[in-house]
């Protein structure tokens, strides 16, 4: 099919990646012409969950964290994928305010920010194997 387009990375799960990956998307973004406010919307929904996966799917140890930017006309899905712990319920992690690290200064407002910045967010996790965050957003409507 024409007008699509697709990029994949991996990296570390340090907290200095999560700005590669902001930037990544950001970038990868950019083919479809989006207002400074749609960058804006897709970075800080990267950014929230590259930072779940740093923080919570592998409890600040050093594992891979892969990302699958996918574009098709203007719209851009993109995947946040860790193989960390996973997410026992998924409802309640998706709650506004829950978080299972209030000792970190966890807010409980990553999925709703993502959900807030993005037009469709869907949460995959199977405990002990990881968690697929799912994020699409239509560029220019």
């Amino acid at each position: 099919m024409e007008n699509t387009n697709e990029m994949k990375i991996i990296f570390d799960s340090r907290p200095e990646n999560e700005g590669l990956a902001r930037v990544a998307a950001a970038a990868f973004c950019t083919q479809l012409n989006p207002t400074l406010e749609e960058v804006a919307d897709l970075k800080t929904a990267v950014s929230e969950a590259v930072t779940n996966c740093i923080i919570h799917a592998y409890e600040g140890k050093v594992r891979k964290i892969e990302i699958f930017c996918r574009r098709e006309g203007q719209n851009l899905w993109i995947d946040v994928i860790d193989k960390g712990v996973g997410i026992r319920d998924v409802s309640k992690a998706m709650e506004p305010l829950f978080t299972t690290k209030p000792e970190k200064d966890r807010s409980g407002m990553g999925f709703t920010f993502m959900e807030a910045f993005m037009d469709e967010v869907t949460v995959e996790s199977q405990v002990g194997h990881g968690t697929v965050v799912h994020m699409k957003k239509t560029i220019g409507r």
